[in-house]
């Protein structure tokens, strides 16, 4: 959509300044926000809506009446400080600092764009305290901001919120018992919307009596509602004396009525539908007016003006170049075929089996499913619990948390010499909206470095189906399936006689001056990309898809060796720790360095937020890009490639 308005910062104060009862400032306020935030979401494409439409009146009441930081700026160092735990809220929270005046009103559009507002809090955004997006962590950060400002001789509150889904984590209820014991001054809001990604807490893991489990921690303990502005004064006004929890039983979507109803929120599957994503362009026009007449209703009966809305400046809309081809599509239909055969597989989900494509063998095969919620370092030991006994455990879950918060429990794991396949999604760092969080770049070097493990990284839906079923039917050892999540941007063909066999590499083209040597299939196109653009300017590159990331096949590195006289490994991770550190140290213990010119491009940095084409040309990892840095490793003329453009939509993700 093109024609997207939002509510000015002028108008804000027109409405703080005209209204003088609080509790009606405070609803006329909070409902203005969420339309910027609804509308903030349209137009990145992308973004949480649900969560941060339930905690809007929390936030809202903090910044208005409880915290002094829009009396001392955001860099005062006696400033209230606070953040959201979760960070799936934040681009609420961008919503009520842009209205407030303390972040520039062009920020709203810049929404998981690069150089602009990330899809998790970053500390590199004014007015965002910690990083998260990482579940579980808030407590303890919470704790150590807290110490920070006493032992600096600082003033100012500490507040953190957390979702409910997120108390699953262990790491809360550590912090939680040693935040009472060291007599930390903590306020700790819980957003408590019942839901999680798409069900009800209750149905991924119930939390029981909270109020009686928070007090058994040495809490205290107020529970009210989140959306009755007194009873939120009377939780968060009085400084707390130590830890005070402040239960705020809230309703995802709150303030659009079709995304908090309970008949309407569910999909025809019965799942909710509005956790991420930005809503299609028919509910965006229903949310919108709904709130914009609602608003108006209320400010004639103030008597104010109706609003004045502000459209953002045009864009150009970019052309997509993409399939609609899911490589863990091909993986999650043929976990439902081998489910069929072998009564072993037993599949563990953390909360995710809509994004990790599981949720077909939940249904299918409810017995054998395991719902272990936010809790990978659980999953992961009761999989190993699971394999110890002769069962085939196959874990999933995003690869950042699976893969580094796990990984202790993944080593045990693998030291008893028993089979579990880890299914680590959304690998990579595309799709890079969500941000730092999200984008899995060190996992390669995380799992290559434990034992009797096998990593496997699928190109295509039918690559993930194969390597699934090799993983369940003929290797011994672990295996680590690393998947993209979005949408491919193109589907490979490969050419005849490239078979999926452990350790070789499969050819999408041949050429003589140099190989691409890539894996999955953002970083294959993108050299695909790079060989089309240099074949006009005289330079003739193949490109090779190895799956195998850590088990190459000395008859396939003898081929590789054979094919050309430079290589270039192309890496969707960062450069310390991934597939070309390997290839060159099998390459050097063979003594083929002699015979060939090498290059490792890929991450040195940490991964940008933002669209993928943005977020790959800064890193200059576009097709573009990398034909004028292999133009230059092979001594050509970089002025001679011409630009391209990649362009491809991602999907949002549920964390």
């Amino acid at each position: 959509m093109n024609d997207l308005r939002y509510i000015p910062v002028n108008e804000f104060a027109r409405i703080l300044n005209g209204v003088r009862d609080a509790t009606e400032r405070l609803t006329l306020f909070a409902d203005m926000c969420r339309l910027n935030t609804l509308v903030e979401i349209k137009k990145a494409g992308s973004g949480h809506l649900g969560s941060s439409l339930s905690a809007m009146d929390i936030v809202c009441l903090l910044y208005l009446e409880v915290l002094n930081v829009r009396q001392l700026g955001l860099d005062h160092p006696d400033r209230d400080m606070f953040f959201s735990s979760k960070g799936h809220d934040v681009p609420g929270l961008y919503a009520v600092l842009v209205a407030l005046g303390l972040m520039p009103e062009s920020r709203l559009g810049q929404l998981r764009r690069i150089g602009g507002l990330d899809g998790h809090p970053d500390i590199h955004v004014p007015g965002m305290e910690a990083n998260t997006g990482s579940l579980g962590m808030g407590i303890s950060k919470a704790r150590g901001l807290q110490r920070a400002k006493r032992l600096l001789g600082r003033q100012g509150r500490v507040v953190v919120m957390t979702g409910d889904g997120e108390l699953q984590e262990g790491q809360i209820w550590e912090s939680l018992q040693t935040s009472v014991h060291q007599r930390a001054s903590l306020t700790v809001v819980v957003d408590h919307n019942k839901l999680q990604t798409d069900m009800l807490v209750d149905d991924i893991t119930a939390l029981g009596d909270l109020e009686a489990k928070f007090r058994a921690f040495g809490a205290e303990v107020v529970r009210c509602s989140g959306h009755d502005f007194p009873a939120l004064r009377r939780a968060l006004l009085p400084p707390p004396a130590g830890v005070r929890v402040v239960i705020a039983d809230t309703i995802k979507g709150r303030g659009i009525s079709f995304m908090e109803e309970i008949s309407s929120q569910r999909s025809p599957t019965g799942k909710y539908r509005w956790h991420s994503g930005a809503p299609a362009d028919e509910p965006f026009r229903q949310g919108f007016t709904e709130l914009q007449e609602r608003l108006d209703r209320r400010l004639a009966a103030a008597g104010l003006a109706p609003l004045q809305l502000r459209p953002f400046p045009h864009e150009e809309k970019r052309p997509s170049a993409v399939t609609r081809e899911f490589v863990a599509a091909g993986y999650g239909e043929e976990l439902v075929r081998l489910g069929a055969g072998n009564p072993r597989i037993v599949v563990l989900d953390g909360d995710l089996s809509a994004d990790c494509r599981v949720r077909a063998f939940e249904e299918a095969y409810p017995d054998r499913f395991i719902e272990n919620g936010i809790a990978e370092q659980d999953m992961v030991s009761m999989a190993g619990g699971l394999a110890r006994l002769g069962l085939v455990p196959v874990v999933n879950s995003f690869s950042s948390f699976l893969c580094a918060r796990a990984n202790e429990q993944v080593y045990n794991n693998a030291c008893e010499d028993t089979k579990v396949i880890y299914a680590a999604h959304f690998a990579g760092f595309i799709p890079a909206g969500p941000g730092k969080s999200h984008q899995s770049v060190r996992d390669i070097s995380l799992f290559a470095a434990l034992p009797n493990m096998v990593i496997v990284q699928p190109a295509t839906p039918a690559e993930a189906a194969a390597a699934l079923r090799w993983a369940v039917e003929e290797n011994s050892a672990n295996t680590m399936l690393r998947m993209n999540i979005g949408p491919s941007p193109r589907s490979f063909e490969f050419l005849p006689g490239e078979d999926f066999r452990c350790g070789f590499g499969r050819a999408l083209r041949r050429g003589p001056d140099a190989t691409i040597v890539a894996y999955g299939p953002v970083m294959l196109h993108e050299a695909m990309v790079c060989a089309e653009l240099l074949e006009p300017v005289g330079i003739s590159v193949g490109v090779v898809n190895l799956p195998w990331l850590n088990r190459p096949a000395p008859a396939w590195l003898d081929a590789l060796v054979a094919a050309s006289p430079a290589l270039v490994i192309l890496e969707d991770h960062m450069v310390a720790g991934g597939v070309g550190e390997r290839l060159l140290r099998l390459l050097a213990e063979r003594g083929d360095l002699a015979k060939l010119r090498c290059q490792v491009i890929g991450l040195t940095t940490l991964p940008a937020c933002g669209t993928p084409a943005e977020v790959l040309k800064h890193h200059a990892l576009d097709g573009a890009s990398l034909a004028r840095r292999v133009q230059e490793f092979l001594g050509g003329d970089q002025s001679a490639v011409s630009e391209a453009h990649t362009v491809f939509d991602t999907p949002e993700a549920a964390q």
